[in-house]
């Protein structure tokens, strides 16, 4: 073998190696790069859960209180339609944002957690259903103490805990964050 020969041998496997480590190089890099996406593609949607779900626990507990204010206001010796109309408006006003809020869960999901927010916010229209029925018999009758309906709202207060406990379960499930 002459010199020549040799020379371009050693030519030709030094830029196939050049090659293949280049393309093994590439490769490597894709997977990785993919693997990156894959990761920061799963960490915003952690992040997309955590506010969803911390957002819906707060908002139904914002439906709660205001209800809560409203109900005090009712039974409240002697109270006015007046005195009970401010504490309505803000019971009402927070049904918005709380039912956004469930809807936003079912986006981000998972499903369990999706069914889980269902389930508070049917148990929250009752809540909501049964104050509004509270303050418009009261309305009707110029008189917020309604043990009737006093009753049915303290009813919709005690069925709501259940899937409120459950929506939590279920959003500590999906994030991994039970001990």
């Amino acid at each position: 073998m002459d010199a020549g020969l040799a020379a371009v041998i050693g030519a030709a496997i030094g830029t196939l190696g050049g090659f293949g480590g280049g393309l093994v190089t590439a490769m490597s890099q894709g997977l990785q790069q993919r693997r990156q996406r894959q990761i920061d593609r799963e960490l915003r949607l952690e992040e997309a859960r955590r506010n969803a779900y911390g957002k819906c626990i707060n908002t139904s507990k914002q439906v709660s209180a205001a209800w809560w204010k409203l109900a005090a206001s009712l039974r409240a010796e002697g109270s006015t339609e007046e005195q009970w109309r401010e504490p309505a408006a803000d019971a009402h006003a927070a049904w918005a944002p709380f039912s956004s809020a469930v809807a936003e869960v079912t986006v981000v999901g998972p499903a369990f957690v999706a069914d889980a927010a269902d389930a508070l916010r049917r148990a929250m229209y009752a809540l909501d259903m049964a104050g509004t029925a509270w303050h418009e018999a009261a309305r009707q009758a110029g008189v917020g103490r309604l043990e009737d309906f006093d009753a049915q709202y303290m009813q919709a207060v005690e069925v709501k805990r259940a899937p409120g406990g459950a929506f939590q379960a279920a959003a500590r499930r999906a994030l991994q964050a039970e001990s």
